[in-house]
């Protein structure tokens, strides 16, 4: 059997498998299938995947805020929202020959270039990324005409060395990839709004100018004392695919519980007393104040806290509320930056990127 036709079996194989099991195909399957089909035997005993070296590209996908929708829809609409979207997305990585490494709760990590590499596997985790979205978008259609709420994916996709193969002892083992690389593809799809696509740098080289790309953005990542560079994946051109965007934040937000001191501006000018508050989330943009007393909306303050993370305190923004709402008990500000130093602004995006970045 030659190279073309043996491709098409196995994907024709691990279609009918995944169809009739419901289940993704093992990557320790997938190799052996792959054996068998290249001449090899198809005795009892498994084939033998030594540890070895390799560039791979990791693609993971998570879908946003499903943890939340959990808690407001009954079980049996999870379970059938769940189940339709992991079977499509499924279906996409078949037609890529991608490996689903494993799904995670409402994440999906998937291999190209392991068990099997090939020399398009950048082009195909790409094309495979942009049509997950679209898939996506697909079935949100789906959802809203049986009156279900919406499913939002992020993706994050790395190419790069790792160490791949079976791992575990003669009791049990399994195939699996691991190393610095993986753990970086995971960093960079936490930093993806709903329906985007982040590539790495490395990704985006051996993409050979296939893909269109945003220009690199640098972004702090736990584990790494250097920024990180990422472009979001717009379209691959000469396949026609386009990467249909479902949200068009300024930036991310971070939960978290800061002290914090401000004070009121008239005319630019501090008056009265410091009064005490809470930061609940903070972005590039502005934060989330939770407050001892009421304020007017468009009242302008001069805000003061410290921001351990990343050793800087805070003494120089100023800031306008731009919402107030009370939340159970708590009386909550929604405040825009007016004015704010370049090194704030840096220290502010390091910290909320680290805080994603760690998630």
């Amino acid at each position: 059997m030659n190279h073309p036709d043996q491709t098409s079996a196995l994907a024709s194989v691990l279609a009918v498998l995944a169809r009739e099991t419901r289940a993704p195909v093992a990557p320790a399957v997938h190799a052996e299938l792959a054996a068998i089909l290249n001449g090899g035997e198809a005795d009892s005993a498994p084939v033998q995947l030594s540890v070895e070296q390799r560039e791979v590209t990791i693609l993971v996908a998570d879908l946003r805020g499903f943890t939340a929708l959990t808690a407001t829809q009954p079980a049996g609409t999870i379970v059938t929202m769940l189940n339709l979207c992991l079977s499509r997305l499924s279906e996409v990585v078949f037609r890529y020959e991608g490996t689903i490494d494993k799904f995670s709760g409402d994440s999906l990590t998937v291999l190209f270039g392991a068990p099997t590499s090939r020399e398009d596997d950048v082009l195909r985790a790409l094309c495979c990324a942009v049509e997950m979205q679209q898939a996506m978008l697909e079935l949100n259609n789906h959802y809203l005409r049986r009156q279900m709420p919406e499913l939002h994916l992020g993706i994050g996709v790395n190419t790069g060395q790792v160490m791949a193969g079976r791992f575990g002892s003669a009791a049990y083992s399994e195939y699996a990839v691991i190393g610095n690389q993986v753990s970086l593809a995971s960093r960079i799809e936490s930093f993806s709004m709903r329906g985007q696509v982040l590539i790495s740098e490395n990704t985006y080289a051996r993409s050979n100018g296939v893909a269109s790309a945003t220009e690199p953005k640098d972004v702090f990542v736990a584990g790494k004392s250097l920024p990180v560079q990422v472009r979001e994946l717009i379209a691959i051109a000469s396949r026609r695919l386009k990467v249909p965007r479902q949200e068009f934040r300024r930036s991310h937000r971070v939960e978290v519980r800061v002290p914090c001191r401000f004070r009121m501006l008239e005319d630019g000018r501090p008056v009265g007393e410091p009064q005490r508050a809470l930061i609940r989330d903070v972005g590039y943009h502005g934060l989330l104040l939770e407050l001892e007393r009421p304020l007017a909306h468009q009242v302008e303050v001069s805000l003061d806290f410290d921001l351990t993370l990343v050793d800087y305190h805070v003494g120089d923004i100023r800031a306008k509320i731009a919402k107030v709402k009370r939340e159970g008990e708590h009386l909550l500000a929604g405040l825009e930056f007016t004015a704010i130093s370049a090194e704030t602004n840096a220290k502010i995006q390091m910290f909320v990127q680290l805080l994603v970045g760690a998630g």
